[in-house]
């Protein structure tokens, strides 16, 4: 949508209990961290962004002051209106702070979520082209369990289509009012997302693909998360990390690789589905942080990875490296083997595995090679796969023992 007016309503109204005791007086999005406040690195984000025209910053009635320190030369780039009770009130006041000049499409992003990539922002502005309300989100890829009193687990909850919210969240101006106004009308204000206002309307939600480094500032650890990534000054070291996957060929008709599937005369076999270049790069990513590799956090004698698809195990991998207060810098991907041909598919992949992995494209490469027809996969009995990370982490405590 380049040449339509797309707004930001970022929501900064709330109190941040949850960080309360660890955050001091002011609410979270008020914090320093790196020598910046969040809300400023939010705000940035979206100022930063070509697409975006502009900027308005919901605030609660306490916090002007808190506001003009936090984004000190920013003057005059952004708007700022008075939130209300409840997150659902707050965001129906920005949206009608804008009604008068209203905008062709909103987003509506947490202060707290200061993570928001460009990549992210663009497949959301990109998608209201074609549809009215669009949600950031990422497969949920943990277990779930429902429980009981006491806390005994009752169940398990199947996972399959099922996605974790994010923001920003956007919409087309007019229907998101009306679906606000329709709410408030109703005395409906126990929504907790904007997206589950636009469903109550009858709008249709369509998801665009998040990005697990696009977290929300909510607890202490998040913000303990934060400040390691965040804290420029922190003495960091460069890391790298090594992987390696084998699988034969057997019965099928097409090949996982790099999360993309390719129609092959043979598929591969494995527990899972045998995703070779996805398994050399979730070895990768943990030998970098010293957590062992892929079969002591998904044995293949457990059942529940039977058939699954892969990028449950890379996306595990980052999240591991996220908590650390760690990033991928490359990741570096080798297929080997006679077919199918990678080259085709090369783009695809490293689209794929940099959404997985929550970074740019430009961060991930992907070659292919044959062993001149000597060996297994020069006789085409199955595929093999090299990876290569690079990451940087927090530099620990404990000197090197010499």
């Amino acid at each position: 949508m380049p040449d339509r007016n797309v707004h930001v309503l970022l929501v900064a109204a709330g109190r941040g209990t949850r960080a309360a005791g660890y955050a001091g007086e002011l609410p979270k999005q008020y914090r320093v961290i790196g020598g910046k406040a969040v809300i400023a690195r939010t705000l940035d984000c979206f100022l930063a962004h070509p697409a975006i025209s502009g900027v308005t910053i919901v605030v609660h009635a306490a916090d002007g002051d808190a506001l003009v320190a936090a984004t000190t030369g920013r003057e005059g780039r952004f708007r700022a209106v008075t939130g209300g009770a409840t997150r659902q009130i707050s965001v129906r006041h920005g949206l009608e702070s804008l009604a008068g000049d209203p905008p062709d499409a909103v987003l509506v992003h947490d202060c707290v979520r200061p993570f928001v990539s460009d990549a992210i922002i663009d497949r959301a502005v990109a998608a209201l082209a074609e549809h009215d309300a669009v949600l950031v989100a990422t497969p949920v890829t943990d277990t779930l369990k429902s429980t009981g009193p006491g806390g005994a687990v009752t169940g398990t909850v199947p996972r399959d289509n099922l996605y974790a919210a994010q923001t920003p969240q956007g919409f087309r101006f007019g229907p998101i009012l009306a679906a606000h106004r329709k709410a408030a009308e109703a005395g409906r204000d126990d929504f907790t997302d904007d997206a589950a206002v636009a469903e109550w309307a009858g709008m249709t939600v369509h998801v665009v693909e998040g990005e697990r480094g696009n977290v929300k500032i909510t607890t202490r650890e998040d913000i303990a998360m934060a400040e390691a990534r965040f804290d420029t000054a922190a003495p960091v070291e460069t890391r790298v990390g090594s992987g390696f996957d084998v699988h034969a060929f057997c019965a099928g008709d097409h090949v996982m690789l790099g999360g993309v599937r390719i129609a092959h005369d043979h598929g591969l076999a494995g527990h899972s589905d045998a995703d070779v270049l996805l398994h050399a790069a979730t070895d990768a990513v943990l030998g970098a942080i010293a957590l062992g590799d892929i079969g002591s956090h998904f044995p293949p004698s457990d059942p529940q990875w039977r058939g699954a698809p892969s990028d449950i195990f890379l996306k595990h991998a980052c999240d591991r490296l996220w908590a650390k207060g760690g990033h991928l810098v490359h990741l570096d991907l080798t297929v080997i083997g006679e077919a199918p041909k990678v080259g085709p598919h090369r783009e695809a992949i490293r689209e794929r595995v940099a959404a997985i992995c929550g970074v740019a494209v430009a961060r991930v490469s992907v070659k292919a090679t044959t062993t001149e027809k000597l060996g297994f996969t020069g006789r085409r009995e199955g595929l093999a796969a090299m990876a290569t990370a690079t990451v940087t982490v927090p530099t620990t405590l404990e000197e090197p023992r010499r």
